[in-house]
């Protein structure tokens, strides 16, 4: 299949590892151009050093003029952004019962306003151009609820709600607004989490692990680069008329279809 990327410009936030940096890769894979972005810059210089038209980005999104000074930088080197990937590191674990309002106040800021300042920084011009891609990586937490991660399910539902609605609005102008759901994949993210469960379980993450494995019908975690294939389909050409879905890629974990 042709995805029509070849010369196009992807930014991806939290791109030094991880899901990021999967996505990275198979976006360079295709022929893009590629903003790797995190906040350690020189890792990020490093991994767009081994991809064949990237520059690497040093960004903390948390500062609130950052989102529109790395649209710039990736304008800059390539011309116009072309795919933005929503990516970024999630917050800690814990439950909802006594949740304190700074550390909510901090998850939105995190996984919903930090984002929505990047969509404002790109979309005008993609609006413009009549071609667009906002992917955003989000958790099976926006369907299915996960136990003790209450800020991470709250602050990615607010996100979900915030760009289906986007969707309808700019579909019009041939820009798609999607959304990926990882269940359990083989990140660092996912095993501090496997960790952070056998402490409170007195277990080990080996034995976390192996039971979560077993309650996902495909009896695996998943690779990284399996779900980038899942993102740069639904930012590729084929896959045009595919907007405001939530697809996710996570092995048959959540039961509902």
């Amino acid at each position: 299949m042709d995805t029509g990327l070849r010369g196009r410009t992807v930014l991806i936030p939290g791109s030094t590892s991880g899901i990021g940096l999967a996505c990275a890769k198979a976006f360079a894979a295709e022929g893009a151009n590629v903003v790797v972005a995190g906040r350690r810059g020189d890792v990020a210089k490093e991994q767009a050093a081994a991809l064949p038209s990237a520059i690497g980005v040093a960004v903390d999104l948390a500062d609130p003029e950052a989102p529109a000074r790395l649209h710039q930088q990736a304008v800059e080197a390539f011309g116009a952004v072309d795919v933005l990937v929503l990516n970024g590191g999630g917050p800690p674990p814990g439950t909802a019962a006594g949740l304190a309002t700074d550390k909510l106040e901090a998850a939105l800021q995190t996984l919903m306003v930090q984002h929505h300042r990047l969509v404002e920084a790109a979309l005008p011009s993609m609006r413009e151009r009549g071609w667009g891609r906002i992917v955003a990586v989000g958790s099976s937490g926006v369907q299915e609820p996960i136990e003790m991660l209450a800020l991470s399910n709250t602050g990615r539902a607010a996100l979900s709600g915030y760009l289906k609605t986007l969707a309808a609005e700019v579909a019009a102008d041939g820009v798609t607004v999607n959304m990926v759901l990882p269940g359990r994949i083989d990140t660092d993210r996912v095993a501090a989490l496997d960790r952070a469960r056998a402490e409170r379980s007195g277990s080990t993450p080996e034995e976390v692990r192996a039971a979560s494995e077993q309650a996902i019908p495909a009896r695996r975690y998943g690779r990284p680069e399996e779900f980038a294939a899942a993102v740069v389909f639904l930012a590729s050409e084929p896959a045009s008329y595919v907007t405001g879905v939530r697809l996710r890629c996570d092995g048959g974990m959540v039961r509902s279809f």
